[in-house]
């Protein structure tokens, strides 16, 4: 077997661990918080929202902007979460200097 097929097989094995792992990831949810818990929000490894959650006690129309806000926190912090789990679970499959298109 001579170096470019030994390549190509190491290339379609690295390719179908990615695959693999990728496909673990679509299936994560990760939850992202604000405001001490009061909103939450799903975020599963595609980037789609599944679930938000508001404590009753913010809802009134004088919180209008707040629970805005909160949404808001609480998505970039689920989304960090995600990022970072992605990144931790696809690192090591990946070639060293090579990064993960997010």
């Amino acid at each position: 077997m001579n170096n470019f097929e030994q390549l190509r097989k190491q290339a379609q094995q690295m390719q179908a661990k990615l695959l693999e792992a990728q496909n673990k990831l679509n299936e994560l949810e990760i939850t992202g918080t604000a405001g001490g818990g009061m909103v939450s929000i799903i975020v599963n490894g595609k980037m789609e929202t599944k679930k938000i959650t508001i404590d009753p006690t913010l809802l009134s129309a004088d919180n209008a902007e707040i629970i805005s806000d909160l949404i808001v926190a609480a998505f970039n912090d689920g989304k960090a979460k995600l990022e970072s789990k992605m990144s931790e679970q696809m690192g090591g499959l990946l070639p060293p200097g090579m990064k993960l298109p997010f």
